[in-house]
């Protein structure tokens, strides 16, 4: 679990969640998030359709990994919880994270919709992460 601590709490990459979108297909979907009390926590408003996928079937699968070699990275299948309560907040934070004060005018536009966010809390049923750093790093003197 540290191995996974270690990974997802400093992680701006954004998560991808599998929800099932009751069509026969999976959808699959990036979000921005933080990683907290063994928890992965997202921001999602009323109008998107993960949303919806998620209050139909709270099962889901995720991943948090880089798209370039070399590869590591954390994946795993969770149930959801939705609530509005402290959607809010959490936007905040994962604005602070993901943009700083590189984009104000996108903070400005996501916050003018806060009353219709809700928050998505990724219980994980089980984690796995993985690190190919290591073996795929150039043996020492071939740079």
């Amino acid at each position: 679990m540290e191995q996974i601590a270690s990974f997802l709490d400093p992680c701006t990459i954004p998560l991808r969640i599998a929800c099932n979108a009751g069509r026969g297909f999976p959808s699959l979907n990036s979000m921005w998030f933080e990683y907290r009390d063994n928890s992965l926590w997202c921001a999602t408003h009323a109008s998107s359709a993960v949303l919806g996928f998620l209050q139909a079937d709270a099962r889901c699968a995720f991943e948090v990994a880089p798209n370039e070699p070399p590869y590591c990275g954390v994946r795993g299948q969770a149930k959801a919880e939705l609530s509005k309560d402290g959607a809010g907040e959490l936007l905040e934070r994962l604005i602070a994270r993901y943009l700083g004060d590189s984009n104000p005018g996108l903070a400005n536009w996501l916050m003018s919709r806060v009353e219709d966010e809700w928050l998505i809390r990724l219980e994980p049923i089980w984690f796995s992460a993985w690190d190919y750093r290591a073996r795929m790093a150039p043996p020492p003197g071939r740079d």
